[in-house]
């Protein structure tokens, strides 16, 4: 049979094709070598290079010079096939293993890209706080969740501070880092200056969030001046002194963001603040990690902490407040010298709280040596976990508590609510009680290394310890709604009395022993006689109420219309500058010296004048 002169051994097999066989099916499209169009078929390039196959089946486009010429017929068919991919639109497009691949963004890469675009065309406009907000208020369930988890993020770095010290650098040096956060925790109650709890119950926001603002960049920069005054009148070593005042920075950090935090809290977005003070906590207990376990550094690891911190809170929780918060009016310097003057009760009733608290290892500081503040801190913080659950029980529900206490009508459920949370406290008491009874201990040496067995009776008597400063923290906090924080000032200068003298008497006589006992004498006198004054204040008030929630605007909006210097008039009561005893509806009531009007009340009045001088006039509508 005579042989096709257009065929070769060389011609690839559609080219030997006979001139009746079926054109074979295209396979995978592939760029030809000039990567310009796409092969459609066996045996042809789009440009008309044929393609030679090999062993393993895959195509190789072969260029014009390496391809013989072919046939009339081959060209036909190349023609028919180019036609027909061109038709479908397949000519000039790569194949899908070369098309670069999109990156898809993870999560928190995305987050991250929208925080930063959003906080960045808030500053090109016109500010932060003039932004609108993205998140809504009113979030039960998300304010018990991101509290929970901000507040035990914040709370776990001690402990986790401590126990990674122990472990990598030592008892000594872990009980050198231990006490320089018991001092800068010290420190950071003069930071907040009790104002948290007076900024968020501040419903009708008679201070300007900046006032809150100067106030706290004001104490947080008298914190920084008070530790290191401190720092060098204790004659601290140039490694203990650069690790103290590193950790005091930090904590002055913490103390600057509750500020901000405070206010997302009174707009009723809780659940931001926790998520803030979640970040900020991870990050400077990661960082503390890294670093500790790389240089073996504590003056190192203490300063990247505070780096850390701040970071977080410059692109965190400054813009964060900024954005989700109605703007602030204007500062107002007597109304920032009212706020010093209406919260140094709380700052000296916390403060002294927390000096009384820590007594007994400020004294230990200088009788015994500072690994005995890791064996104390490590009993100590199961027994601050009994506090840290109260508070996150309690605490979202002090801006309700305080509603609820403005309604006159509402104090049994008040009552209902208070005996519900000491029912809690107790609850968690115990439960924390089993718990370390039974798996405490054993946990407790792996995570430090040492063994705890010989101080479980000391670990017993620290967690009955906590159970007692749950209860006195959330009384002082009932008592601060209440606005009767003058009250309990008395009380904590009558403890602070004796936390002076117990624990150097026992520390001397029985060592750490000697410093729990005298931890756990201290609290139970502070916490019977902040019962005692609680009752007295509900005694009080019991007694002395006869009028409505709204007396005292009644009663000072009539005589303002009788008298160009308003007076109000008062029942005979303990405290009688009280807002809600401040009520003079019943004749036999006794006037007292009058006392400067709050701004809440100067409002009601002005509203209330107004009102009177559109019923005479006849005039209605909005103002």
């Amino acid at each position: 049979m005579r042989e096709n002169p257009d065929q070769t051994d060389n011609a690839p097999s559609s080219a030997r094709r006979s001139a009746h066989a079926p054109v074979a099916k295209p396979r995978r499209r592939r760029a030809s070598a000039e990567g310009g169009k796409l092969d459609v078929a066996d045996g042809r390039s789009v440009q008309g290079a044929p393609v030679q196959h090999g062993r393993a089946g895959r195509a190789r486009v072969r260029t014009p010079q390496e391809a013989p010429a072919s046939g009339a017929r081959a060209n036909a068919v190349d023609r028919l096939r180019q036609a027909r991919a061109d038709r479908n639109g397949i000519t000039g497009r790569l194949h899908a293993s070369q098309t670069p691949r999109q990156h898809k963004q993870n999560f928190i890469a995305r987050a991250a890209n929208q925080w930063f675009d959003r906080v960045v065309g808030a500053m090109k406009g016109e500010g932060l706080s003039a932004a609108e907000a993205a998140y809504a208020p009113h979030r039960t369930t998300r304010d018990f969740i991101f509290n929970t988890a901000g507040a035990a993020s914040w709370a776990f770095v001690f402990p986790v501070v401590t126990m990674v010290s122990t472990q990598l650098v030592g008892v000594e040096q872990a009980g050198m880092i231990s006490m320089a956060f018991v001092v800068a925790l010290l420190l950071m109650f003069l930071g907040n200056f009790g104002v948290r709890t007076y900024q968020v119950s501040d419903v009708d926001e008679d201070h300007s969030f900046l006032d809150y603002q100067v106030n706290r960049w004001i104490t947080c920069l008298l914190m920084v001046v008070v530790g290191w005054v401190y720092c060098s009148a204790r004659g601290y070593a140039t490694e203990m002194f650069q690790i103290s005042m590193a950790v005091i920075a930090y904590r002055c950090v913490d103390a600057l963001a509750d500020v901000y935090e405070g206010r997302l809290q009174q707009v009723d977005k809780l659940y931001l603040a926790g998520i803030s003070q979640t970040f900020r906590s991870l990050a400077a207990l990661i960082v503390f990690c890294a670093v500790l376990a790389i240089s073996r550094n504590s003056v190192a690891a203490c300063t990247a902490m505070f780096i850390a911190s701040l970071a977080t809170f410059v692109v965190i929780t400054w813009p964060l407040a900024l954005l989700e918060t109605p703007k602030s009016r204007g500062f107002s310097m007597k109304s920032l010298m009212g706020l010093f003057k209406m919260c140094a009760p709380l700052f000296v009733a916390i403060f002294l709280f927390n000096v009384i608290e820590n007594m007994p290892k400020l004294v230990m500081e200088g009788m015994l040596p500072y690994d005995n503040q890791l064996y104390y801190n490590a009993l100590y913080f199961p027994a601050q976990m009994i506090l840290i659950a109260a508070q996150l029980v309690y605490k979202p529900l002090l801006l309700r508590m305080a509603g609820v206490w403005q309604d006159a009508s509402k104090r049994l459920k008040f009552d209902l609510i208070l005996y519900g949370i000491v029912a809690v406290i107790v609850a968690i008491t115990a439960a924390v009680w089993a718990v370390m009874a039974w798996v405490g201990i054993p946990v407790m040496g792996v995570l430090y290394g040492i063994d705890f067995e010989e101080y479980r009776s000391l670990l017993y008597l620290m967690l009955v310890t906590g159970g007692i400063t749950a209860l006195i923290d959330f009384l002082y906090q009932v008592i601060t709604i209440m606005r009767r924080q003058k009250d309990v000032t008395v009380l904590y200068c009558v403890s602070f009395f004796f936390s002076l003298f117990i624990p150097i008497l026992l520390i001397g006589y029985a060592e750490l022993e000697g410093a729990i006992l005298s931890y756990l004498i201290i609290e139970s006198i502070l916490c019977v006689l902040l019962v005692w004054e609680y009752f007295r204040i509900r005694r009080d008030l019991s007694r002395g109420r006869h009028g409505s929630a709204g007396g005292v605007v009644e009663a000072a909006a009539e005589g303002a219309a009788a008298s160009e210097h308003p007076r109000t008039t008062f029942v005979p009561l303990i405290d009688p500058a009280d807002p809600e005893l401040s009520e003079a509806e019943s004749p036999e009531c006794v006037e007292e010296e009058p006392r400067p009007l709050r701004p809440s009340e100067k409002r009601a009045i002005r509203e209330h004048r107004e009102e009177v001088m559109r019923r005479r006039t006849g005039k209605s509508g909005k103002r």
